[in-house]
């Protein structure tokens, strides 16, 4: 709709100028401030410029009234204009919402090391990506996403490590002295224990066999992090392994040493990162000519690079806020454009339980554990409440709350209005098809507010995505039902005059609450 209008104003006024929403939502649906920018062109007060605008417009058929108020136009949509958008939606629903968008994008996300299960602070990045990536595709952009697998360095060693001493002294009941650094936690028993059935115990009296327990262990660790994501409602299309990258490294580092961009000092090899940002220079190979964690990121990146998308999305913990120097340096120094890649950064999570900090788990060591969290309240409530607030921001939330029955549970007072609509339609013994084309006339000041509202999902999505706020849309959801609640409170439907018009009308809002949620990776109740 807001192109529309925009395209139905410039007939008139060959000007660029943006729409915004008025803060007295009395006055229109939309504002612009156009007479602003014009007034010391055209030497005319503001106000003075609008009301002539505003003259112009007001016969336009797509318009109930054009007003002008202080400089801005505000522009008020007819009920015809809106019935034609909820007619055509109602009828195409799988339209609702789509754009067409000629860019190809690389969105990479969650990438946690397979050394553990994922905790709730790469939830929050895997839902925050998963929701671009479904958001992206609706809106028309050719989005692939990925997860890069670090399965190379010391920490995946470490896995191995662990898992060896865990049936040295579990399963062989031998004393075993631990390091100052190893992986804590029941599910490295666990893992010993199935290490014991696939290979035997014998795996465990040799410390050479530790390389063979890493490279399993790294792969169960994947295969529970992949069902970990699927309980999340959350897919990849691809998955890159760091390992099978590295014999690519030789190709990486000639270019970044052709360009005069690394130098040699202690015995290791540094990248001059400090000249694009970075607070220092970095070692990218140590002495002992093993590449450092950096040169993986740098090695990846030039491979992601290669493959020639339009733009390029990291989504890391906030933790990492210190490589994007780094990273971007080095697709610098190799001859890419680093302002192809959008770093976002998700910050961590807390939860509580009852007013307290919630239990660390057991089973996890030191972090909570996202399947334990979906097991307690459910996929729809974790997705729905980690992209509640920006990524840049800390998130704090009781899982308590979340399984209330009431408004102070935001997914179930968001489902319970689609469900609210449903049952509205069976006790009146109709379907949408039976009103679909009933037009839209003589709607109350409430009623047009709805209409209204719930023909807007289009404009939160591109502006979600656009902005990267994936808790746009949460809010529209909330905001939409609150309306759905409201008109449904106040307004009689079954059996009155209005019935058809005001079944239609809240089919189109169920229509926007049931893509919306699904864009977000949830699937809206029919019955509550």
């Amino acid at each position: 709709m807001k192109q529309k209008v925009t395209d139905i104003i410039k007939t008139h006024i060959d000007r660029e100028f943006y729409l915004e929403k008025p803060k007295d939502a009395s006055l229109g649906h939309y504002a612009a401030p156009l007479a602003f920018s014009l007034a010391k062109e055209l030497r005319k007060p503001p106000a003075v410029i609008a009301h002539e605008i505003a003259v112009k417009l007001q016969n336009e058929a797509i318009f109930e009234s054009v007003t002008a108020l202080g400089g801005y136009i505000n522009f008020k949509l007819s009920a015809d204009f809106m019935d034609s958008y909820a007619t055509y939606f109602l009828h195409n629903p799988s339209e609702f919402g789509r754009g067409k968008k000629n860019e190809n994008i690389l969105i990479e996300f969650v990438s946690a090391n397979p050394t553990g299960p994922l905790h709730i602070g790469h939830a929050r990045g895997a839902v925050i990506g998963d929701c671009l990536c479904r958001i992206g595709l609706m809106l028309g952009y050719n989005i692939t996403s990925e997860y890069y697998i670090n399965d190379a360095g010391n920490q995946v060693d470490l896995l191995g490590l662990s898992i060896f001493l865990a049936g040295h002294e579990k399963i062989l009941k031998l004393k075993t002295e631990w390091p100052d650094q190893y992986y804590r936690g029941e599910y490295i028993t666990d893992l010993a224990y199935a290490a014991q059935l696939r290979f035997g115990k014998s795996i465990f009296e040799d410390e050479k066999n530790i390389a063979d327990l890493t490279l399993w262990g790294k792969d169960e660790m994947m295969s529970l992090i992949r069902r970990n994501l699927a309980d999340a409602n959350i897919n990849f299309d691809n998955y890159v392994s760091e390992k099978s990258l590295y014999p690519k490294w030789k190709d990486s580092f000639d270019k970044l040493q052709k360009r005069g961009k690394t130098y040699e000092k202690e015995g290791k090899i540094w990248i001059k990162s400090q000249e694009f940002g970075d607070e220092k220079d970095r070692v990218i190979i140590r002495e002992d000519n093993r590449p450092t964690y950096l040169a993986g990121d740098i090695v990846y990146h030039d491979d992601k690079f290669a493959r020639n998308f339009d733009r390029y999305i990291n989504i890391w913990g906030a933790d990492h806020h210190g490589y994007i120097a780094r990273v971007k340096a080095a697709l610098n120094f190799m001859g890419y454009d680093d302002n192809k890649l959008e770093i976002i950064l998700a910050q961590m999570v807390s939860l509580l339980k009852g007013g307290e900090p919630y239990k660390m788990s057991k089973r996890a060591g030191n972090f909570i554990l996202m399947s334990e969290i979906i097991e307690e309240i459910g996929s729809d409530a974790l997705r729905f409440m980690f992209i509640s607030k920006k990524s840049d921001t800390h998130l704090e939330f009781d899982v308590n709350e979340l399984k209330k029955d009431d408004s102070s549970n935001p997914i179930y007072y968001v489902n319970y209005a689609h469900a609210r609509i449903n049952q509205l339609f069976a006790k009146c013994s109709k379907s949408v098809d039976d009103v679909i084309d009933v037009q839209l006339s003589g709607l109350n000041e409430s009623a047009q507010n709805l209409l209204f509202a719930s023909l807007l999902l289009p404009e939160v999505l591109e502006d979600a995505f656009e902005t990267r706020q994936m808790q746009k849309v949460t809010d529209y959801l909330k905001s939409l039902a609150a309306l759905v609640h409201k008109f449904y409170n106040e307004n009689r439907v079954f059996e009155s005059e209005f019935e058809d018009r005001y079944l239609k009308l809240l089919s189109t809002a169920a229509l926007s609450l049931r893509t919306g949620l699904r864009l977000i990776g949830i699937e809206a109740k029919e019955k509550m």
